[in-house]
């Protein structure tokens, strides 16, 4: 096509050339032949200049559609690179060497932060590792040889890391974050501090608690779903000035240790049914805009309409 239209190009510019430098003398006396002659050689002159324009037009579409050639080779390169950063780790899970295994979840870390894309799968993988059955002899009692003594507190140590950097993955409570999913099911968790963080639903059904764990200030967007959870050995569970966009399920959660709710806000529905509360309760401050059920609710320390009459609102209450 460039060689027909270079051809073409110069048969237009010798047109113009012969056929401007003869037309002039004819429609204009007073022009001469040099000058005639000059006039034809702009419009040839102009042709080529055409021509230019349209081969650096071409050559820019073409550089430019190389470029996204590039651009799209590079991304599938820095995916398949990063998929296989994530095989590996995730194979490295299941390593008997604790140490590996703390490395495995600082290498998917570091994938989620390169690459925010995979950050919901990473923190799945997270949850998943969490939810592995585990028991200790701070948590369980009984006898423990000293080698299965040793060996669960190096797990316990690599359980620690998992729940560190899910609170680091997830973003700071913000109307511009995204919001990942949680889903701690049958989970054993200790000292998890979840304080601050914006989560979308949260899953944490039969979760075992110990210690203190927090979720403070924390907004959730999606439903909460703590059925059955347990606070253990005196553990604690707070939940200071955290809002709760959706429906929050506490139904048939059992609080060994002091349970503060103060300033949380419920948006929606939020039933704590059949809740055994054994020590200090608070929900002072408290907004429930939606439904309130607290049917079946056992407290030790207090009385329940006495805990509730300390909420800001109350809208409805089953």
């Amino acid at each position: 096509m460039r060689r027909y239209g270079l051809a073409a190009t110069i048969a237009l510019a010798a047109l113009a050339l012969f056929g401007v430098s003869a037309a002039l003398p004819v429609f204009d006396g007073r022009v001469n032949g040099a000058d005639a002659l000059r006039t034809g050689g702009l419009a040839a002159g102009s042709v080529v200049a055409l021509y230019a324009l349209w081969l650096n037009d071409r050559r820019r579409r073409v550089e430019e559609r190389r470029q996204e050639l590039e651009g799209d080779r590079t991304e599938l390169d820095r995916e398949r690179i990063a998929d296989e950063r994530f095989a590996r780790a995730v194979e490295l899970l299941g390593h008997e060497a604790d140490q590996v295994r703390v490395g495995a979840l600082h290498a998917l870390a570091g994938l989620a932060r390169s690459s925010p894309g995979h950050t919901q799968t990473v923190l799945d993988v997270l949850c998943s590792y969490l939810r592995r059955p585990f028991a200790h002899p701070r948590y369980d009692g009984g006898e423990w040889e000293r080698d299965e003594r040793n060996a669960a507190d190096r797990e316990l140590q690599v359980r620690l890391t998992a729940q560190r950097l899910v609170t680091d993955l997830l973003p700071e409570a913000a109307p511009d974050a995204p919001a990942y999913d949680l889903d701690f099911t049958n989970a054993t968790l200790e000292y998890f501090d979840l304080s601050g963080r914006r989560i979308g639903t949260l899953v944490a059904r039969y979760a075992r608690l110990f210690h203190d764990n927090n979720l403070s200030r924390c907004e959730v967007l999606g439903p909460v779903w703590m059925t059955a959870a347990s606070t253990h050995a005196g553990g604690r569970f707070r939940c200071r000035d955290a809002v709760f966009r959706g429906r929050a399920q506490f139904a048939g959660v059992e609080f060994g240790g002091p349970v503060v709710f103060d300033r949380s806000v419920f948006h929606g529905v939020a039933n704590f049914r059949g809740a055994a509360l054994h020590s200090q309760v608070s929900f002072a401050g408290c907004r429930f805009e939606g439904v309130a059920k607290f049917a079946e609710v056992t407290c030790a320390d207090a009385d329940l309409d006495a805990l509730l009459g300390e909420a800001a609102v109350v809208s409805e209450r089953e």
